[in-house]
């Protein structure tokens, strides 16, 4: 090779090296948009990250994440979300429905995966479940037709119960449909439903008392992620009071709820990772279906029914997916 020739090619080189260097450093990251707290919501953000895993990403070293946590405070949700599309991540997993909705309104282009317990379309995150047609997809928890199932369960453990009353946080978007829900399922079964507001931790607190007072003879949660990060405040409050409670998620049950019904979270936000591998291998979300889980889990904890003093049908025992003893 001619000296000239030689100077050329390395000069080239030397011109590429930097590029490929810089190419291979540019590590894409994830946004992970929670209306949770990072203490209650990190077993979620690690069935997402194992979802990601799965479609062949590694964690350091070709993906990596960025955390925002709202604990449980919505109204920070839209400045999180802002600052995930400024530093122009490449997708955002969105937890819970405000978390999806102010990643939805932060942003057009950016892809986001969701879990969500209302209607996707109603919301208009998505246009259809088959075809989402935008920029964002991921799962439906169908957490608010479930609310009708959690009455009838809590009757079958109560069932001469005559008034339910249902605990709700006004400021969760699902709350007006879920209550909607109960109402109907309450009528048909000819009970009477009452709801009281707890949008607060002191308000928790003082809802409880009020209960209490009102000698209620069935509580049903309401599936807001805000109640999910005070879960054991829940359970000690409940098992104060000796209140028979049903809540959406079998969270609640683990640390000392009576029973719940409802999916799987983990279940779902593993779901999401593996939409957010897809989408960082050149999938569209607009091209992924929305998720809908098949399957439902009811969980009861006999101690707690025990220390309630409640004895658990056998029938509904025997239908438990989950007995914690």
């Amino acid at each position: 090779m001619r000296r000239r020739e030689f100077l050329t090619l390395l000069s080239s080189a030397g011109v590429a090296w930097p590029l490929v260097a810089r190419a291979q450093s540019e590590v894409p990251v994830i946004g992970f948009l929670s209306s949770l707290s990072s203490d209650y919501a990190g077993y979620m953000a690690a069935a997402f990250r194992q979802g990601v895993t799965e479609t062949g990403f590694a964690e350091g070293h070709s993906v990596k994440y960025e955390y925002r946590y709202a604990n449980g405070d919505y109204s920070l949700l839209a400045t999180m979300a802002a600052e995930l599309v400024r530093q122009r991540v490449a997708v955002i997993a969105a937890g819970a429905p405000p978390a999806a909705l102010a990643a939805k309104t932060a942003t057009s282009t950016i892809p986001i995966v969701f879990v969500v317990g209302f209607d996707p379309i109603e919301a208009k995150l998505v246009e259809s479940y088959n075809s989402p047609g935008g920029n964002a997809t991921g799962v439906h928890l169908i957490t608010s037709p479930l609310g009708q199932k959690r009455l009838e369960l809590i009757l079958e453990l109560v069932p001469k119960a005559r008034t339910i009353i249902m605990l709700v946080n006004p400021t969760f978007p699902d709350t007006e449909i879920e209550v909607r829900d109960v109402q109907a399922a309450a009528i048909a079964n000819g009970r009477q439903l009452r709801t009281v507001n707890a949008r607060t931790v002191a308000e928790i607190d003082e809802t409880f008392a009020a209960i209490a007072d009102q000698r209620a003879e069935a509580l049903i949660v309401a599936s807001d992620p805000f109640f999910l990060t005070r879960r054991d405040q829940f359970a000690a409050l409940a098992a104060r009071y000796g209140i028979l409670a049903i809540y959406p998620f079998r969270e609640f049950v683990a640390v000392g709820g009576l029973m719940s019904y409802g999916t799987s979270l983990a279940g779902a936000y593993r779901e999401i990772g593996r939409y957010a591998g897809r989408i960082l291998k050149g999938e569209k979300p607009a091209d992924l279906p929305v998720v809908q889980p098949t399957t439902f889990e009811m969980v009861i904890n006999l101690k707690t029914a025990k220390a309630l003093g409640v004895d658990v049908p056998p029938i509904l025992h025997a239908r438990a997916d989950e007995v914690i003893e």
